[in-house]
């Protein structure tokens, strides 16, 4: 144990002045001696020996008999700027209005940031071939968009400085910013539901399906529960992370027991699913209601607005930018945040109305077709 030092007087009053000035205080002087023997109750002597001490440190600088000290503070390191990595979910993510963004005011912000050279899907989400990847980037910290649950354990016992944007990061001591999605999730489910569909269809990626659903997931099979429908396999079905395997469930989904309703998980599955009714003569929402659980400016150009899940993307991406600051500043940030996100009905009037189940015949030449018994949404007050 080191010896007690007693400090004298002029070393206390030093040493208060010296947090009063590195504390921005006083800018360019500090007030003379008399005054501050005055403000600070003590003797003349005792802060002239004092205002001595921060001299010989060089806080201070004397100006002369009967002039205040000039206020030198000492200048502050030049922070070497945080090389942060964003890991993709797919390479077509490069494109995302958000993610521009992001990178934008990372930059303006004093770091470097940079996407990683492959993308988790690229790698087939294999987090060993991701771990390789990563070990071979030089990055100080790491964004990782819409991660697995094992991805970001992994990242979690490895002790890498990352920040969860989206994923299965609930549970998770790091990082993150996300929709708070299973609220709005319940309310689109509930509207269904309400509307008489019973045959709904949850498409998500693998990662928010496994190890378990996630809380969107989870909402979503708690509302069907709720009123009585039982969920299984066939409202959150299976299917191979691939364009194959999409189609391919669609197709399965479509052959026996069609869905009323699709919610599609992404923009750019709900487009393909989209299509995919398209190339089999299915109108949405007259044959099949669908609903994103993101929201996309395409949306706005549709004469029928799309149902969807809307949610701010500014709050997410000022809460990474915050995040790697305190990184850059060797500060530890754990926190997680959840910004709001609402269901959007779609529809002019944003009210919609639905016929029950029914078998409708068209005729074209010797041809008739049976439409599916789906429920069909009309905007609200129209035709029955």
């Amino acid at each position: 144990m080191e010896p007690l030092r007693i400090l004298s007087a002029s070393e206390q009053v030093a040493a208060h002045l010296r947090r009063a000035l590195l504390g921005g205080e006083w800018g360019g002087r500090i007030p003379g001696g008399n005054q501050l023997a005055d403000r600070l109750g003590t003797g003349r002597n005792t802060v002239e020996a004092a205002l001595q001490l921060l001299e010989d440190e060089g806080l201070l600088v004397p100006q002369g008999p009967g002039r205040r000290r000039l206020v030198r503070l000492p200048k502050k390191p030049a922070r070497q700027a945080l090389r942060v990595a964003i890991l993709l979910s797919e390479d077509a993510d490069r494109q995302l209005g958000y993610l521009v963004k992001l990178r934008q005011q990372l930059g303006e912000a004093g770091q470097i940031a940079f996407f990683a050279e492959h993308s988790m899907v690229g790698l087939g989400m294999d987090v060993k071939r991701i771990a390789r990847v990563v070990g071979k980037t030089e990055a100080d910290a790491w964004v990782v968009l819409a991660g697995s649950h094992d991805l970001l354990e992994w990242f979690v016992k490895q002790k890498l400085k990352a920040f969860a944007l989206f994923g299965r990061r609930r549970g998770f001591a790091m990082a993150g910013v996300g929709p708070d999605k299973p609220g709005a999730m319940a309310t689109a489910t509930r509207a269904l539901i309400g509307l008489g569909h019973r045959r709904i269809v949850l498409m998500a990626r693998t990662r928010r399906r496994k190890p378990e659903p996630g809380a969107s997931e989870r909402a979503f099979l708690d509302e069907l529960t709720a009123h009585g429908i039982i969920p299984g396999a066939y409202h959150l079905p299976d299917w191979q992370a691939s364009i194959g395997g999409f189609h391919e469930r669609l197709k399965t989904l479509f052959q026996v027991t069609p869905p009323t309703a699709l919610i599609v998980d992404e923009v750019s599955f709900f487009i393909a699913a989209r299509n995919f009714l398209a190339e089999r003569g299915l109108r949405v929402p007259e044959d099949v209601s669908m609903v994103c659980t993101d929201a996309d400016p395409a949306f706005d150009w549709c004469r029928t607005s799309i149902a969807h899940i809307r949610w701010d993307t500014g709050p997410v991406v000022r809460s990474v930018v915050r995040w790697a600051d305190r990184v850059a500043r060797g500060m530890e940030d754990l926190r997680q945040r959840h910004t709001p996100a609402e269901f959007v009905a779609g529809g002019r009037s944003g009210l919609w109305g639905v016929r029950a189940p029914m078998a409708a015949k068209r005729r074209k030449g010797m041809m008739t077709r049976t439409r599916m018994g789906a429920a069909v949404f009309l905007e609200g007050g129209g035709r029955w």
